[in-house]
């Protein structure tokens, strides 16, 4: 399969779709200047490329009492393959964990993101999930006081090559 090659008019659909994805295809087209067909077209074309990685409805955290969030911060004692996929294995099975990265630059190996109610269940989570697993030499966690900015749109480019 060729490599797909996005015009304005694509980079019009992504932007829309990132910022209101309950948008119908004939809502789409209308705003991007095309017929539901074409429109349509495009956006299968890139769903199938890789453009579009999926769809999404994001939740409100407090309207579930999830009010807590926290980045973690964890040294391992090693830095052996199987030791971090043992790591990134068990992290993966945690719902409270939003996001985890593996790091360079730091003191940490992995920095997590833990969106969970309150202080209580913090403890509980970091007690008897994360600090469970021996490997785990260091834990710093910082609190979020204020969320300045979140969002999950990611740029794209103004003007194409």
């Amino acid at each position: 399969m060729a490599e797909l090659q996005l015009d304005k008019i694509d980079l019009a659909i992504l932007k829309l779709l990132q910022g209101q994805g309950k948008l119908s295809n004939q809502e789409l087209a209308e705003k991007v200047g095309l017929s539901a067909s074409p429109c349509s077209r495009r956006v299968k074309a890139m769903e199938e490329s890789g453009y579009i990685a999926g769809y999404a409805t994001l939740l409100s955290a407090e309207h579930f009492n999830l009010s807590l969030t926290a980045y973690v911060q964890v040294r391992l004692e090693k830095h052996s393959q199987a030791i971090l996929d043992s790591f990134e294995d068990k992290i993966t099975q945690y719902d409270e964990v939003q996001e985890c990265c593996l790091l360079t630059g730091s003191d940490a190996d992995y920095q997590l993101k833990v969106l969970i109610a309150d202080m209580k269940e913090f403890k509980t989570f970091l007690l008897e999930k994360l600090t469970t697993d021996p490997h785990i030499s260091g834990v710093k966690s910082s609190f979020v006081l204020k969320q300045v900015k979140s969002k999950t749109s990611i740029p794209l480019p103004t003007q194409l090559p």
